[in-house]
């Protein structure tokens, strides 16, 4: 998977489709990806203790990879990721402007 935690991604498709977010957690085994502030769940929690109220809790739920791309941090744009391998390093490159990610 080629996105990662703190990167900054565009959502393509879906009811959050045009809005920008920053990954919170991803899920390289599941192709998945949470991002902070998209794709919002409401969760109904009872009261812990007596005389405490009851709460509607919104939280982000997972996306799938296919849905976002990632926002290049030089150019700005929605971009393709590639690798480069220079000795025994790999680097992320944005398929636009050649840059290291």
């Amino acid at each position: 998977m080629r996105i990662k935690k703190g990167d900054t991604l565009l959502i393509i498709s879906g009811k959050d489709r045009g809005r920008k977010g920053k990954v919170i957690e991803a899920f390289p085994k599941q192709g998945k990806v949470v991002v902070e502030g998209i794709n919002l769940r409401k969760k109904h929690m009872k009261p812990k203790k007596s005389g405490e109220k009851g709460q509607i809790v919104e939280t982000p739920g997972p996306l799938d990879v296919s849905d976002v791309k990632l926002i290049c941090p030089k150019c700005g744009k929605a971009v393709k990721v590639g690798y480069k391998i220079e000795g025994k390093k790999k680097y992320r490159i944005c398929k636009t402007c050649k840059q290291e990610i």
